[in-house]
Formats: C-alpha cells, sequence, structure tokens
C-alpha cells in the first residue's frame, strides 16, 4: 500500500525510545521528514542517529519536557525552522504513576494533567496553526486502552486520558472542513519499559512474583502476548497516511483483543 509520505514533514514526541520511537521509524521508512523529541538528549540523539541510518530520511532531534508550555513552544519554533512546516503530528508521552485513587494529592494530578492532557492540546493546537498552513495535515494522539476500559490501578491515566479522546473527537468535527483530521490510537499491553514498570508495581502491590504478574497480562490478550511498538506504528503510520484520507475522529486500539467491549 503507497502511504503517501514522500514530501510531507512529521513531529513524534517522546520518540526517543519504545511506542514513539518505532512511529518515527516507520514514518521515516515511508519517506517522510521527522523530527522527534525526548527529555533526555543522549538517548534522543542514539534514537535519531539510528532511525536516520536506517531509512535514510532526514531526522532532527530537539529536548523537550512536554510538562512544560514554554517548552512546547521552543519545540514549535525548532520543527518550523527545521522542516519548515508541519504535515503530520504524532502525541505520544509516558503514562502517569500508577496507583489508587486514595493515593494521589492534588500536586500529583496537576502534573499528570500537565504531561498528559495539556501537552496534547498544546501540540495540537500549534500543529493546527502549521497544518492550516500547509492545506491540511493529519494528528494522531496516542492513548491507553484505558480510555476504553478502565485498568486497575491507574487511576490518572484512567481519568485524564479520557480527556484526549474528547479532544480528538471534538478537533475532528471542527478541522474537517479545513483538511485536518484528527485520531487516537490506544495500544494495549505492549513491550516497553513502561510495560515493565506497571507490571513491577502491581507485583510489589500484591505480593507476587513479575512473572506472575506477566503471565496474568498475557492470559488476558487473546492473541496471548504483548504487543511489540511496530505493531501500534504501523497503524499510526496508515492513519496518517494519504491511504486513511478519509478517516477522522476515530479511537481504534491496539490490543491483541484485550479490550473485550463492543465498541
Amino acid at each position: 500500500m503507497e502511504l503517501g509520505f514522500g514530501g510531507k514533514r512529521a513531529l513524534v514526541t517522546a520518540g526517543s525510545r519504545g511506542i514513539g520511537r518505532a512511529c518515527a521509524l516507520e514514518l521515516a521508512r515511508e519517506g517522510a521528514d521527522v523530527l522527534i523529541c525526548a527529555r533526555g538528549a543522549e538517548a534522543l540523539e542514539k534514537a535519531r542517529n539510528e532511525i536516520a541510518a536506517k531509512t535514510g530520511a532526514k531526522v532532527v532531534a530537539a529536548t523537550c519536557d512536554l510538562s512544560f508550555g514554554a517548552e512546547i513552544e521552543q519545540l514549535i519554533e525548532t520543527t518550523r525552522a527545521e522542516l519548515g512546516g508541519l504535515d503530520v503530528l504524532v502525541t505520544n508521552a509516558g503514562g502517569p504513576p500508577s496507583g489508587q485513587f486514595m493515593d494521589f494529592d492534588d500536586e500529583t494530578w496537576m502534573k499528570a494533567v500537565a504531561l498528559n492532557l495539556m501537552s496534547v492540546v498544546r501540540l495540537n493546537r500549534a500543529a493546527v496553526t502549521m497544518m492550516r498552513e500547509a492545506g491540511g495535515g493529519a494528528i494522531v494522539n496516542l492513548t491507553s486502552i484505558s480510555v476504553k476500559e478502565p485498568i486497575k490501578g491507574l487511576v490518572l491515566s484512567n481519568s485524564i486520558r479520557a480527556g484526549v479522546v474528547g479532544l480528538s473527537k471534538t478537533l475532528a468535527n471542527e478541522l474537517g472542513p479545513e483538511g485536518v483530521r484528527v485520531n487516537v490510537v490506544c495500544p494495549g499491553y505492549t513491550a516497553t519499559d513502561r510495560m515493565t514498570e506497571l507490571m513491577t508495581a502491581r507485583a510489589e502491590r500484591e505480593g507476587k512474583s513479575y512473572d506472575e504478574v506477566a503471565s496474568g497480562f498475557y492470559d488476558s490478550v487473546p492473541l496471548g502476548r504483548f504487543g511489540e511498538p511496530a505493531d501500534i506504528a504501523r497503524m499510526v503510520a496508515y492513519l496518517a497516511s494519504d491511504a486513511a484520507k478519509y478517516v477522522t475522529g476515530v479511537t481504534v486500539q491496539v490490543d491483541g483483543g484485550a479490550v473485550r467491549g463492543l465498541l
């Protein structure tokens, strides 16, 4: 399938590892120029070099902490300077701490809102401005299957990421007439550092071994395994591509069948 990324310009956040890195690699492989950002400069530069070497694409790296509006503003300025505009935005950020409702104070809630909701608001706002200049574009906001089915011990993620879906659906309706498409991808249990962190935390809370907890996760997925970052990246690339030019406003999970609901 021809995805039509030749000459396209893409920004992928949290692109130094895991799902973000896989998305950047997939877009670069399909012909897009890509800017990736992350907080850690060393891991970011390593990812940039590896993606560029594998694909031959233009890949730019910029450090950014998505919790802070000023750093996002600088990221957008860098994107405009380095890529000349924007056609594709993939928003992605690490998840908030795991735990129960009464475990968290207001400060922790506000930090999670800043990272997992306000970063998406700010990035989408800036992307829309540039996409209008380009005559259209595609936004893919990454969340979690917790927006489809709340996950035990993830009250922050369950609550805050749902706001990203509401935002994305609203933007799809508002921006469709201008040729800007907005969709959401919800990764399921995926083999990343985040997944290891969550399983370790659950094992400690429940007094179980790591292997016991991992086995429970496997049993909950009909396909019987964790996803790979590349599984998510292929869906992101499709939704951002010309092949999906009549798709907007959808929230689709890539989860091996873990979500059992009908919608």
